[in-house]
């Protein structure tokens, strides 16, 4: 029923499903970077800025488990995860072209509404995409240690999407590119779409798949069918909500990355307003050093050294000594944003790059580790249906995030794209800056302290499986 092996992955394999990875990351680290004209730019809002977070982010995290089922239960020639790969990559690019079609003279109401309309189609292809990419992945390997091997090469190649986008804060206000940040994003939009879309299909073209044609346990999808789809969503994740360590992997995940999420956009107001009075020009590349010269230190250091010290100590060990270095990152940017030295702030980034970057590395080979644990319960490989629920888990938090971020401004009474600020609005976002991805990253560390998928009882639920296969 499944293409899983215990034997290592040809490198060519992970590989591919590593630039799967990066047209994964890339989208929204674009999309990240291009949010911001919305208010610097086109006039948004906070308020509605963050609901153009939220809004289509809440429908992406509610049609994952939907997507889950149906990958889950596809009988094809060509597997359960392939086609929709294929498909999900060609809505995701067409559409974020369309989504990034604003004018300023329509004015605020209509982009408003046409991006949001567009956000929704932009994040449908999203999940037809990325729940059968991500249970590709779980189903590569069966290898405690291999499946941490997939996941630090996937997120290494992935990695360099947050090294590239940065760089489009230099090119979008940079009048030798441009004329206007509104302009810039019309036309990069094709761009970052045509080359994501061209690495989102290489793994539904190269990663093997066996035919589940003739796979009598998977349930029928169909329209007669779709009552008793929806309750199997429904036991589907009750079920995994059931099993402790998915829930803890779920829990602490949502914390460590809505937090993080929540401040992530108020890097550029920070280096632009408080170490450069206001003026992005005068900011210069500072911005895009602060996200570029990070996710490089994420793909250089943090991934290969958190892959080995996790073969060495355990992923749960890891995960918190990853974490709790993060805190220091966190900690010391509250000390290094100082004006006129913005070259400060770079001695923080090699401990907060820890933070996310140890994140995604071993929760989803952990992730994996429970579908194990799921089959001997349940007698059923579900790899789309925890990956839709762990990513639902995600999605659901950069919801959340993304309508904190527009109301944390709000409250503080802070303008994308005045001159000045009110007395006090930038040192309310330096203070979120800084507290709040500490709160939810202890908060996570106190989650996963006693998670108990070892290296030894993943062995043991294997050897239970094979005997079971027998």
């Amino acid at each position: 029923m499944n293409n899983t092996t215990s034997t290592p992955v040809p490198m060519g394999q992970k590989i591919a499903f590593g630039f799967g990875m990066l047209a994964n990351q890339m989208f929204p680290a674009a999309l990240g970077i291009f949010m911001v004209v919305l208010v610097q730019d086109l006039g948004f809002p906070p308020v509605l800025w963050g609901l153009l977070f939220f809004a289509p982010r809440l429908f992406d995290a509610i049609t994952d488990p939907i997507m889950g089922f149906i990958s889950d239960n596809t009988r094809s020639r060509w597997g359960r995860r392939r086609q929709y790969v294929f498909i999900g990559a060609l809505l995701m690019g067409l559409s974020y072209i369309f989504m990034w079609q604003l004018y300023p003279e329509s004015g605020v109401t209509y982009n408003f509404i046409y991006f949001m309309i567009w956000s929704f189609v932009f994040y449908l292809g999203i999940t037809i995409f990325g729940v059968p990419y991500v249970a590709m992945g779980y189903e590569m390997s069966t290898d405690f240690h291999e499946r941490t091997q997939i996941m630090a090469i996937a997120q290494f190649i992935g990695q360099w999407a947050w090294v590239i986008a940065p760089w489009f804060w230099v090119i979008l206000y940079d009048p030798a590119w441009f004329d206007g940040a509104a302009a810039g994003v019309r036309e990069s939009s094709i761009w970052v779409a045509v080359v994501c879309t061209l690495l989102a299909l290489i793994p539904a073209i190269f990663i093997k798949s066996e035919s589940t044609l003739n796979d009598e346990n998977l349930v029928p999808i169909n329209r007669s069918n779709i009552s008793n789809s929806l309750d199997e969503i429904a036991r589907g994740f009750k079920e995994a909500f059931g099993i402790k360590q998915f829930r803890k992997l779920c829990i602490a995940t949502f914390l460590i990355f809505n937090s993080f999420q929540t401040i992530a956009a108020f890097s550029f107001f920070i280096i632009v307003y408080h170490m450069f009075g206001g003026d992005p020009g005068a900011a210069g590349i500072w911005p895009t050093l602060h996200g570029c010269i990070g996710a490089l230190i994420t793909t250089f250091m943090v991934i290969p050294v958190v892959a080995q010290v996790s073969k060495r100590i355990g992923k749960k060990k890891t995960f918190l000594l990853s974490q709790g270095v993060s805190i220091i990152g966190y900690i010391l940017f509250w000390f290094l944003f100082v004006p006129g030295k913005p070259y400060l702030f770079l001695i923080a980034l090699p401990f907060f790059s820890f933070g996310i970057g140890g994140l995604f590395t071993l929760m989803m080979s952990m992730t994996a580790d429970v579908c194990d644990l799921d089959e001997l319960n349940t007698g059923k490989r579900r790899e789309a249906m925890f990956g839709a629920i762990y990513w639902w888990m995600v999605k659901f938090g950069t919801a959340i995030a993304g309508l904190l971020s527009g109301l944390i401004m709000a409250w503080f009474h802070f303008t994308p794209g005045a001159a000045t600020q009110p007395e006090g609005a930038v040192t309310g976002l330096r203070i979120f800056y800084t507290c709040f991805p500490i709160l939810g990253t202890v908060l996570a560390i106190y989650v996963m302290w006693d998670y108990n998928v070892t290296e030894k009882r993943a062995a043991e639920v294997r050897s239970a499986l094979a005997e079971r296969k027998k």
